[in-house]
């Protein structure tokens, strides 16, 4: 008999599971983050209808997480964007992940959000995955603005050198 796999909203009592899985994934991509920002995740997760937490259960117990969001676009109806998908190890590769990117995909077309889109690693070993469900855009670079980092200044004179 094959394991039966559950996808749905995440609730109130899936807290400390979520929990369990938000720290392996940050672990897993070398990210830290505080008490407060997983407590100030969980929230947005269940009162922001902007954002949106699904879990996957396989015979019944948690073992897999996307968070996802709906935006508006320039050129397109909408869009949906898959912010972090992740599966305990111990479970993957069963169709898990597959499962929660069709759920996903279904839930932004019946909203209006018929593009959905995501981003990972070059290295990531989910790409083996990614490549069979979704289309790589090569040549696109990510970039991400930050404000505080800090930034060459070319051709400027240090002050007061005239």
């Amino acid at each position: 008999m094959s394991a039966m796999i559950e996808i749905g909203f995440l609730a109130e009592p899936d807290r400390a599971r979520w929990e369990s899985l938000a720290r392996g994934k940050d672990a897993y991509f070398e990210v830290e983050r505080g008490d407060d920002d997983y407590e100030r995740t969980w929230r947005r997760l269940l009162d922001d209808d902007r954002i949106r937490g699904i879990a996957a259960r396989l015979d019944g117990e948690l073992v897999g997480i996307a968070h996802y969001l709906f935006h508006a676009s320039v050129w397109y109806a909408g869009r949906c964007y898959l912010a972090d998908l992740f599966v305990d190890a111990e479970v993957r590769r069963r169709g898990i992940a597959t499962t929660m990117i069709e759920w996903v995909a279904r839930d932004a077309k019946e909203h209006g959000f018929p593009s959905l889109y995501w981003n990972t690693l070059e290295d990531a070993p989910a790409r083996a995955l990614y490549d069979k469900v979704g289309r790589h855009h090569r040549g696109l670079i990510h970039y991400a603005y930050r404000r505080d980092a800090p930034r060459a200044v070319l051709d400027r004179p240090e002050p007061g050198s005239r």
